[in-house]
């Protein structure tokens, strides 16, 4: 298990995770995405016209996954289960959005270099708020 300083490195400095939504049939739905942590949630970065985001209008039940590591001995991971929240307008197209400031800068940064975020009109902001964290490091086990 990761400790909360641990976690909170492993999550800004990994650049993919998979999310999982739950279809109408109950089925699951796994895709990748970009993100970014705040240290409290989860800042998704999704399209709109995706499957993810059809599913999470009627089902805001999310699991998502970050790992990292090649060997058994270098494996690491975080899986985060909430709800999904929509922030912000859907699509983002950049009008002001305080509560989305912090993310936005983040998400510029980490992928872009940039200081703010181009906004293309097909993505929109989820929020996770994980009521659940299980992480895992196989790098602290002995031997």
């Amino acid at each position: 298990m990761m400790t909360t300083s641990e976690l909170d490195a492993f999550l800004a400095a990994q650049r993919t995770c998979r999310a999982a939504t739950v279809g109408g049939d109950g089925a699951p739905h796994v895709g990748a995405l970009w993100f970014v942590w705040d240290g409290t949630a989860l800042w998704l970065y999704s399209l709109t016209r995706s499957k993810r985001w059809a599913q999470l209008r009627k089902d805001p039940r999310i699991t998502v996954l970050v790992d990292d590591g090649h060997a058994y001995g270098e494996l690491r991971g975080a899986e985060l289960t909430g709800r999904a929240e929509f922030v912000g307008e859907a699509p983002r197209t950049g009008r002001p959005c305080p509560e989305l400031s912090a993310p936005e800068r983040l998400f510029a940064r980490k992928y872009f270099e940039l200081d703010e975020l181009p906004h293309d009109g097909r993505h929109a902001w989820l929020r996770l708020t994980p009521d659940a964290v299980v992480s895992w490091d196989f790098r602290k086990i002995p031997g």
